[in-house]
């Protein structure tokens, strides 16, 4: 059952799917970041270990229901001569409730409404709701990221210990990258812009209209390091 770890090729294999699987994981520690910055202080480490947690755990899960996952490619009904699978109906249904998400989150950001006082006044519904809508998130985001792993090896240990891997970066990266945006409301604004075009991506793939998630990540990329020039231009002056 462990023959593979005297092979290299699924070392290889290993590291080059652990590195997809912290790419395909940006957008999602993005997502989980801005909803736990809506937490009070207490709460967010939390809510950010349970819904990393509840990432990996959905991830494991799927892994293991691979004749389901595979299934899900076969197309079930035909709209406007578009072929539609389970897989199609989870990422429209995912896209949508991420661009609305967003879209609602910027709303927020603009009128200025004080999240942290509106969430401790209710601080235990906030906390559930939270963790609710990143457990439907990370539904969406893992199915992509299960779909490529099983493209790229051939034994279940790897994807499992790819996926593992893959989380505990995340989990000691998204506690910096939590504060950073907490601390920078232009990064939240320009993040929660981008988790709307990932949204849009979501959606164009549940049409069969791929759009590589290399260009998003290109954008994204190159539009945060001009607003790091801003910010530290910025910094420049005040001091």
């Amino acid at each position: 059952m462990l023959d593979w770890i005297y092979m290299p090729e699924a070392w290889i294999s290993l590291m080059t799917l652990t590195a997809l699987e912290i790419v395909l994981g940006i957008d999602n520690i993005i997502f989980i970041a801005i909803l736990c910055g809506k937490l009070p202080n207490e709460q967010r480490d939390r809510a950010r270990v349970i819904g990393l947690g509840l990432a990996m755990i959905t991830r494991i899960l799927l892994l293991l229901s691979l004749f389901w996952i595979m299934k899900l490619t076969t197309p079930l009904f035909s709209v406007v001569g578009q072929e539609i699978s389970g897989r199609d109906i989870v990422l429209i249904a995912g896209g949508l409730f991420l661009i609305a998400k967003s879209t609602l989150e910027l709303h927020s950001h603009a009128v200025g409404e004080n999240e942290e006082q509106s969430m401790a006044s209710k601080a235990g519904a906030g906390f559930m709701m939270i963790i609710i809508q990143i457990a439907i998130l990370d539904i969406v985001f893992s199915l992509d990221s299960v779909i490529t792993a099983v493209g790229m090896a051939d034994h279940i240990e790897i994807m499992i210990l790819a996926v593992i891997l893959a989380v505990g970066v995340m989990l000691l990266a998204s506690g910096a990258i939590s504060r950073f945006v907490d601390a920078n409301p232009t990064i939240k604004v320009l993040a929660l812009a981008f988790l709307i075009i990932i949204g849009v991506a979501l959606v164009g793939e549940g049409l069969e209209f791929h759009i590589p998630k290399g260009y998003i990540y290109f954008a994204m990329a190159f539009s945060l390091v001009v607003e790091m020039i801003n910010l530290y231009s910025r910094k420049k002056r005040e001091n």
